[in-house]
């Protein structure tokens, strides 16, 4: 299988993915982490793909969003961004309206605690 068919296979099998630098629970950046910390603290369910595991994949991710950087993040097929889109779109509010228009569980008491906390 090509990375580009493995990661549209794991893009359409689960809701939310991050495709990051190291795993959920022991990120390998900085950036990796700021968006795993953000989906862990919210309770978000979410599959992650180690890039450095895999050179194709790490390579095909970008050639496949057309995205230059990692992590990124996808929500029900859909590419959302980076950490900074991602860091945004938490701070404003964005991100907790595009998980429940999608039908993604989080915890919305603390979306507001991260937003309170970077007042």
């Amino acid at each position: 299988m090509s990375a580009q068919d493995q990661i549209r296979e794991t893009i359409a099998a689960n809701d939310v993915v991050l495709f990051m630098k190291g795993t959920k629970m022991m990120p390998q950046c900085g950036f990796s982490s700021r968006v795993a910390g953000v989906l862990n603290f919210m309770g978000v369910e979410f599959a992650d793909v180690n890039v450095l595991a895999d050179a194709d994949v790490r390579q095909g991710i970008k050639d496949f969003s057309d995205w230059p950087t990692i992590p990124q993040l996808y929500v029900k097929g859909e590419f959302v961004g980076g950490c900074d889109i991602v860091t945004e779109m938490t701070l404003s509010g964005e991100l907790d309206a595009l998980f429940a228009a999608k039908g993604i569980a989080f915890d919305k008491t603390k979306a507001d605690q991260i937003r309170d906390a970077n007042k």
